[in-house]
């Protein structure tokens, strides 16, 4: 019993079940949005899409590939919808916080990870992180840049 509840109040089927209550009120908000906008707009540049009428017979079995042809249109439309109504915008606006998070993170050369500019190691893979300083400075030399040797020394 001990596992059980350890198994339900496990974090990651918590927040799945948010997301399936949260997915099915936002699908029910998109058809409603889709119902009572968009058909409407269609349907005055050409008529409300029904291809319901269309089927074919094989013996006494009676496909309604209309039916299908309705619904996948209906979905690529309500599709189209969230893309430039919902999800455009939101990336948009994330767009514009990425650019304030760039000002004052950068990628680890290693892993990858997105780390503070400041960092001395990654706190990830532990690699030690070098400055992108545009050339190396050799103390010996005066603070010249560092010579390149040759391959015969």
């Amino acid at each position: 019993m001990k596992g059980f509840r350890k198994f339900i109040l496990r974090g990651n089927l918590v927040d799945l079940a948010v997301a399936v209550v949260i997915g099915t009120q936002f699908s029910g908000l998109v058809h409603s949005f889709v119902a009572s906008f968009v058909d409407p707009l269609l349907a005055l540049l050409g008529g409300k899409p029904n291809l319901n009428r269309f089927t074919f017979t094989v013996g006494k079995s009676t496909f309604t590939y209309g039916t299908f042809l309705t619904d996948a249109l209906s979905f690529l439309i309500a599709a189209a919808v969230v893309y430039f109504v919902i999800v455009l915008p939101v990336a948009r606006l994330l767009h514009l916080f990425e650019r304030d998070r760039a000002a004052t993170e950068r990628n680890c050369p290693e892993c990858d990870r997105s780390i503070p500019i400041q960092a001395r190691r990654c706190p990830e893979c532990t690699s030690v992180l070098v400055r992108d300083d545009p050339e190396p400075v050799d103390a010996a030399s005066g603070g010249g840049p560092t010579p390149v040797m040759g391959p015969e020394g």
